[in-house]
């Protein structure tokens, strides 16, 4: 028993061919079948348990009948991606009334033993169960038949086609919505690359800008009456804070766009001078907290001490944002067992627990963030920083001080 009037084609071409029916890609449909392997064991159970000798399952609509997946022990022919005129099938009855067929013997059926089907392709049993998704839409049918008469009219056989039936419905839709989501989601990525291509241009565009305006202050600055001078003083110290913001949305874009915080290491860095520099800067900017230093670093360490500085600076930046106002905050760097520690401490209420485990990433923030300045950036910078020095950044934080510590092996 063969089929000889049908087209045979792969799977890939019949697909690029039909392109979407009823709202459903056929390419997807006939994949989505073929590769489940539970399919085939379904079919193959269907054949043990009817006696029938081919089974399969198949795409149909008004227009097409295309083979799924099959199981066939009768050199029927019918392989995925294959064709066969939908007229010349039950499955076209069945697709119109989403009723099931099922036949023991054509010659002594009343409906069908004059039928067309049974006289085209040869078979004297047969039965077929639409596949219906979830949302009651026509897929196709799981069908099986056999050139000898079998005993189908089995309540316990038919129960179980049509629970096979099902399941293949309910995978359906579960391929949709998987499929679905892959797309959502390759959008998303796409979204959060436009993102950071945007933020990259933004931040360098802003750095002319703003070493701009801070070379026009220190020209001012040259010129100006000693009042004038305590002016320049605070705006010079707001745009090196913008220059700051500018400078942590460059390390964002470029470590997220693939090139990493960047280290130029010394091993004769002075790192005590650059980190009493940064402490003497903020003093300038924040009178009001007393910042407390003790930097012990009486060797040199093998360090980007510019981005070590760059870290120290979001930390006191954090602090004096989040910590109590009018508050000390101290501040400690040393060499300890061959390990390089930073600490800074602000007081103030403590981060709330729930927030810890998000706090080194961009865009979040600590503490009461309702009316604060900042990207979220900072410990995040920080953090990358501590990272490409093979140290790490942590806090700990309760109702009297904060402390976030950074450590690094010498």
């Amino acid at each position: 028993m063969s089929v000889n009037d049908r087209e045979s084609f792969d799977a890939d071409e019949a697909v690029g061919q039909s392109g979407k029916v009823d709202g459903h890609d056929f390419r997807a449909d006939i994949v989505a079948v073929r590769d489940n392997v539970s399919v085939q064991t379904m079919l193959e159970t269907v054949c043990m348990a009817t006696g029938l000798r081919f089974a399969a399952i198949a795409r149909v609509n008004e227009q097409r009948w295309i083979t799924c997946s099959a199981v066939d022990y009768l050199d029927f022919g019918l392989t995925p991606g294959d064709e066969l005129a939908v007229e010349s099938t039950l499955c076209h009855e069945i697709r119109q009334h989403t009723s099931e067929i099922v036949i023991n013997d054509v010659r002594s059926d009343d409906v069908y033993c004059d039928h067309h089907t049974p006289k085209i392709y040869g078979f004297r049993s047969y039965l077929s169960i639409p596949i219906l998704r979830p949302d009651g839409t026509f897929f196709g049918t799981l069908c099986a038949l056999d050139p000898e008469p079998n005993q189908l009219l089995d309540n316990r056989i038919l129960k179980m086609v049509r629970l096979f039936a099902q399941l293949i419905g309910d995978s359906l839709h579960a391929e949709d919505k998987l499929l679905e989501t892959r797309g959502e989601l390759a959008k998303e990525r796409h979204l959060a690359d436009v993102q950071e291509q945007f933020l990259a241009i933004l931040a360098h565009d802003l750095r002319n800008p703003v070493a701009a305006i801070r070379s026009g202050l220190r020209i001012l600055a040259r010129h100006a009456d000693p009042q004038a001078k305590e002016t320049i003083s605070l705006m010079d110290a707001t745009a090196r804070r913008m220059a700051d913001l500018v400078n942590n949305l460059m390390d964002h874009a470029r470590n997220r766009l693939g090139g990493g915080i960047v280290l130029v290491r010394s091993k004769n860095a002075d790192l005590a001078g650059m980190l009493n520099l940064i402490v003497a800067e903020f003093r300038a900017v924040a009178p009001d907290h007393g910042i407390h230093a003790t930097i012990d670093i009486p060797h040199p360490v093998d360090c980007d001490r510019a981005r070590i500085a760059q870290l120290l600076s979001n930390l006191l930046g954090n602090a004096i944002t989040h910590g109590a106002q009018d508050r000390p905050i101290q501040v400690s760097a040393r060499v300890v067992d061959g390990m390089f520690r930073l600490q800074v401490a602000n007081e103030g209420k403590a981060i709330p627990e729930g927030r810890l485990s998000d706090l080194f990433l961009p865009f979040k923030r600590g503490g009461d963030t309702s009316s604060r300045e900042g990207l979220g950036l900072g410990l995040y910078i920080a953090a990358e920083i501590a990272k490409a020095h093979g140290g790490a950044v942590s806090v700990v934080s309760d109702d009297t001080k904060t402390v976030f510590t950074f450590a690094m092996p010498c």
